[in-house]
């Protein structure tokens, strides 16, 4: 992800899955998202866990863990996520090679942007690009 790494991120995308550890395979292996902190239930269902790439990231779980999140989200659907990567091509060549299923190939934006989207495992839709605006502090 361009920009700052380090501190504490202020906003945190949060999925649940079916098959969590799945999930994080195809995030870390494909998006080249770092692993941070995973924690497992007894039943060996993910209750929470943390993927960092640049100053951001990403909290996920289990779906049926019976949290009150994991409640709350077991009727919701996909979820789109935007990631800021430094270099699009190669980023999408990663991701090629690891079997992602690509929804848009590396494309230039009218708006300055160079992005691709793919869809994970079970069906979030992730966009990767250089668009990174901004956020007054």
């Amino acid at each position: 992800m361009a920009g700052r790494s380090g501190g504490r991120p202020s906003l945190f995308p949060t999925l649940v899955y079916a098959d969590a550890k799945a999930a994080i395979r195809q995030l870390t292996e494909a998006f080249g998202f770092t692993e941070l902190s995973v924690y497992e239930g007894e039943n060996g269902l993910v209750l929470h866990a943390e993927l960092t790439q640049g100053n951001g990231a990403v909290m996920l779980g289990s779906k049926g863990t019976g949290g009150v999140f994991a409640t709350a989200m077991m009727g919701g659907g996909p979820s789109g996520v935007y990631v800021v990567v430094d270099d699009v091509d190669a980023h999408h060549r990663r991701a090629v090679e690891h079997g992602a299923e690509i929804l848009m190939p590396p494309t230039d934006q009218d708006y300055g942007s160079r992005d691709y989207m793919a869809r994970d495992l079970e069906g979030n839709i992730w966009s990767f690009g250089t668009y990174a605006p901004e956020i007054p502090v």
